[in-house]
């Protein structure tokens, strides 16, 4: 389990509490048994991963240290448990666990007179705030996972708009193309559906890739012409010396436009273009096709290949040639 978030508010109480023990009281056996004892408790809360089991830790590490504290400054330490628990056990837990130990030291004070009524007090306060930065500190977790769980959701949405929506395209252009030569020419139309079939199962791999979470090396660019005669790549350097954020991000930048050149502007021909030589990483994608829409850029696609580019450092251009569109892409490498 994951480390307890807020960590310094029992180291904080530790160190105060073995400043104050050690200005007190000569060096002697009885002061270094309380030494010993604050310290085991600071080893407990260093080693505490976020488990129940740990609460006996540190109240097994509390009753060594009060046989040997005279004046009663173990209650403030008692302050780590309720606070622990707040974030293993839940907020309840928590609140009973800091009554209990405020009956502790009550019964303490009451039954041997050590100590001073006015530490009551001072635990309580101590309590509330720890309790405070406890439970600021576990909604702040809570929205960190929640914005992560949108985050995650948004990329593999993308995922799948770009590769699902990139080969769903071809295929039924290949299958187009196979219906028109069915009669004309039988050895075009049955490539025409092997590459449609290709693509197919290019989708569901990269749809599976998506979901599980396993994209961890792009595909190539030179995936994209692989099948689709209407594609032409040109790579300029290694490829395999960018990031693989960076690779991906191309990848699905390229796939998107091929996407868009083939399904809104009825492109013929399309060529992409990248240059991975120098410090900035380019991708350029022109088409042959009827240009822009009316309203460029505001499909989920577009707006999320360039959210992605952005993400990385990138700029994204996309612009009409007179025969076409082309699309600039220009990413850190």
């Amino acid at each position: 389990m994951r480390a307890l978030p807020v960590r310094w508010v029992p180291f904080v109480l530790c160190g105060a509490v073995l400043v104050a023990g050690l200005a007190a009281h000569p060096v002697g056996a009885s002061t270094a048994g309380f030494a010993a004892g604050v310290l085991a408790l600071a080893v407990v809360e260093a080693l505490d991963r976020g488990h129940r089991a740990w609460l006996l830790a540190r109240l097994a590490a509390l009753a060594a240290v009060v046989p040997f504290d005279p004046d009663g400054l173990t209650g403030a330490l008692f302050i780590t448990v309720p606070f622990a628990a707040y974030f293993t056990a839940g907020r309840r837990t928590a609140i009973a666990l800091g009554v209990v130990g405020a009956a502790v030291l009550a019964a303490g004070y009451a039954l041997t007179g050590r100590g001073d009524p006015r530490d009551l007090v001072m635990y309580a306060v101590g309590l509330t705030l720890a309790l405070t930065a406890a439970a600021l500190a576990t909604g702040g977790l809570r929205r960190a996972e929640e914005l992560a769980a949108a985050r995650e959701r948004i990329r593999v949405a993308r995922d799948l708009h770009d590769s699902l929506g990139h080969h769903l395209t071809a295929i039924a252009v290949q299958l187009e193309k196979a219906e028109a030569f069915r009669d004309r020419d039988e050895d075009a139309a049955a490539q025409a559906v092997t590459d449609a079939r290709w693509s197919a199962r290019q989708a569901l791999a990269e749809v599976r890739d998506s979901v599980r979470q396993l994209r961890d090396d792009p595909p190539s660019l030179h995936d994209l012409a692989r099948h689709a005669a209407d594609v032409t790549v040109d790579i300029a350097g290694d490829e395999q010396t960018l990031a693989a954020p960076v690779r991906l991000a191309l990848y699905r930048a390229a796939q998107e436009a091929l996407t868009n050149a083939r399904r809104h502007g009825r492109a013929r021909t399309m060529s992409v273009v990248a240059d991975f030589r120098g410090r900035t990483a380019t991708l350029t994608v022109t088409d042959d096709g009827t240009g822009l829409p009316d309203e460029p850029g505001t499909g989920f696609g577009l707006r999320g290949m360039r959210e992605r580019v952005e993400q990385l450092g990138g700029t994204l251009s996309v612009a009409p040639t007179g025969t076409g569109v082309r699309v600039r892409v220009s990413i850190p490498a």
